[in-house]
């Protein structure tokens, strides 16, 4: 009964704000963080100084949606690692169910924080309406200079990877120029 509210609630629920813009600066945040079950602290701008980072938002944990997106996100860890790109999922769950999550799903290969007041989601504008918990399932790629040079919003989970790959890979032509 809790997955099927949840589901209406998701269905119901619009987004408020548009995601930001190519060009603009990504705000930079701190957050608990769960890899492979290990808690975290998480901050993007230490992140970005290895290199872009692909920042996700998503619904809630263990979801049918986002488990598939966990799980392509983790098929292609590689090919994100071939880029430079360190991958970061955003949820409003909290730390001890991305702790399974990071596990079961992410299979271990990257990180999901925790957003529990959607202070990040909402920086983000990707928060989805105003009466849920929920984030939009909104993808950014952040150059390592703090700027963001994708996004994109779709609920349906099946494009996200592909989309930010291709991105990350324009990207890094552009700089070989």
């Amino acid at each position: 009964m809790k997955s099927l509210l949840t589901l209406l609630l998701l269905l119901l629920a619009t987004p408020v704000l548009a995601a930001l813009k190519v060009g603009e600066p990504a705000p930079d945040f701190s957050a608990q963080a769960s890899l492979g079950g290990k808690v975290f602290q998480f901050q993007l701008s230490t992140a970005l100084k290895q290199g872009p980072v692909v920042l996700y938002f998503y619904p809630a944990a263990f979801t049918p949606g986002c488990t598939v997106e966990a799980h392509n996100f983790a098929e292609a860890i590689d090919q994100y690692n071939n880029l430079g790109a360190t991958v970061i999922g955003v949820s409003n769950d909290a730390i001890e169910t991305l702790n399974k999550f990071s596990v079961s799903e992410c299979r271990g290969k990257f990180a999901v924080a925790a957003d529990v007041g959607k202070n990040i989601m909402k920086s983000y504008d990707a928060a989805l309406g105003f009466m849920t918990p929920y984030a939009n399932r909104t993808s950014y790629v952040i150059a390592p200079d703090g700027k963001i040079i994708y996004t994109y919003t779709d609920m349906n989970p099946d494009q996200h990877v592909a989309n930010t790959l291709a991105a990350l890979r324009q990207w890094a032509a552009s700089k070989q120029r």
